[in-house]
């Protein structure tokens, strides 16, 4: 088998999340477990880091490995979705999984894959770990995919638990208030596994040490010793340093202060607290200051906050919901270029009107400076650009070829300008590979 037809049947047995959405989801650990059975329970010989939530947990979870990489080890890392090829989701020293390993984990348990039909990210879980194992790092980072009490990543018992904000996202899995969306989040958390909780918010906090009681990690209360959950935010030598002891991040992202001090409080409960293995991995300064400032060259992240070209300036940025986008907008704000042309583009299950009300020009005053073009990411779950341009109620373009938009706000922009492409993974996808052929 190639390593195409291993992608074209994993695609056409059991399309992916991103392409078609809900009928792509499986929750429960049910099928995850005996898939995991039958390739030899590579979850029970991973010594990992288990991250979670809303937004957030891709770039905490490429900090982290990205210092612990820095430090000399044999670092996994498994993540979602990718942005131009399958195998960027399974990474060992930021180097993807080779595509003759994709092809051979589908040839030799082809027959198992059609008896047992798991979900396309229950048998990419499966394919992550056993070839961690098989290459054996000595940790892995492990992104969750969506939720976390439920999703296939939670077979795990991980050296620490993650867990980087609660928004609005997947309200038809995950719950339609905050609490119920903590509580799924929340379900990563194991009995006597510490636990590091990135935002605080007072709709969860209850839901965070309610969980973190019944494992047996919040001991007599938050003061106390035997205390082993810790909320990044209100950490003390978090808000008096800031990360001053920290370096500049290649990260530039508004939103990335947040999780720098998420990830760099994992580092630390990993280096200061004897997790068993973990005493002499030599998570130091200088690894945090290595892993920080060179963590998309160490990693192979993409996608945040990009910067791709300087003449116009062309960013990509990956947020894609009203939580995320917040801090996009208010950076899209801060550009002082003359004119900037946003191509732009979500799928139909994101909370697409609180987005529109946030983004740039949507205020009367701000009329003139920004430049919508509306695309169509490429999958079932997108919304057209002639709808994104409805909702928008404002001037506008509709083009739906991300190609073709993308060229036309090249063709129509001064080199003083700046062009920005988001609100879905998947058009940053494409834009990036657009990009990467000019």
């Amino acid at each position: 088998m190639t390593y195409q037809e291993a992608v074209n049947y994993l695609y056409q047995s059991r399309p992916p999340f991103h392409l078609v959405g809900s009928t792509a989801y499986k929750p429960g650990l049910e099928n995850t477990l005996r898939l995991m059975a039958h390739v030899g329970n590579p979850h029970e010989h991973l010594r990992a880091v288990h991250v979670a939530g809303t937004n957030g947990k891709g770039s905490t979870s490429h900090l982290i490995a990205a210092v612990l990489q820095a430090a000399g080890y044999k670092v996994g890392l498994f993540t979602s979705p990718h942005l131009i090829s399958l195998t960027e989701r399974i990474r060992i020293n930021g180097q993807p999984i080779p595509e003759a390993e994709v092809a051979d984990f589908i040839e030799q348990n082809r027959a198992f894959l059609d008896e047992l039909q798991p979900s396309f990210f229950e048998t990419m879980t499966a394919l992550a770990f056993a070839y961690f194992v098989k290459e054996q790092v000595d940790i892995a980072v492990v992104e969750v995919g969506l939720g976390g009490r439920l999703d296939s990543t939670n077979v795990l018992t991980p050296l620490l638990s993650v867990i980087t904000n609660i928004g609005f996202d997947h309200t038809e899995f995950l719950g339609n208030t905050l609490p119920k969306i903590a509580r799924e989040k929340a379900g990563i958390i194991k009995p006597n596994i510490p636990a590091v909780i990135g935002e605080t918010h007072p709709q969860t906090m209850n839901v965070f040490l309610d969980r973190a009681r019944e494992c047996g990690i919040l001991g007599d209360g938050l003061e106390t010793t035997d205390c082993r959950i810790w909320f990044a935010d209100q950490c003390g030598y978090m808000r008096s340093r800031r990360l001053r002891e920290a370096p500049d991040c290649e990260l530039k992202g508004l939103y990335q202060e947040k999780n720098l001090q998420t990830a760099f409080v994992a580092l630390q409960v990993l280096r200061n607290y004897g997790i068993t293995g973990l005493r002499d991995y030599g998570i130091t300064k200088e690894a945090i200051r290595e892993g920080f400032s060179h963590v998309c060259s160490l990693t192979g992240l993409r996608g945040r906050w990009e910067i791709l070209s300087m003449k116009p300036l062309i960013i990509c940025d990956t947020g894609h919901n009203s939580h995320g986008l917040q801090y996009v907008a208010k950076q899209l704000k801060e550009l002082t270029n003359p004119h900037i042309w946003i191509i732009f583009g979500m799928v139909n299950d994101k909370d697409t009107d609180v987005v529109m009300r946030l983004m740039p020009g949507a205020a009367s005053a701000e009329k003139g400076k920004y430049h919508y073009i509306f695309t169509t990411p490429n999958t079932q779950r997108a919304r057209t650009a002639e709808e994104m341009l409805a909702l928008w109620g404002k001037e506008g373009l509709a083009i739906n070829d991300p190609k073709e938009a993308i060229d036309y706000s090249l063709k129509n922009a001064d080199e003083t300008d700046a062009i920005f492409i988001g609100g879905s993974n998947y058009l940053v996808g494409e834009a990036l590979s657009i990009m990467d052929k000019y």
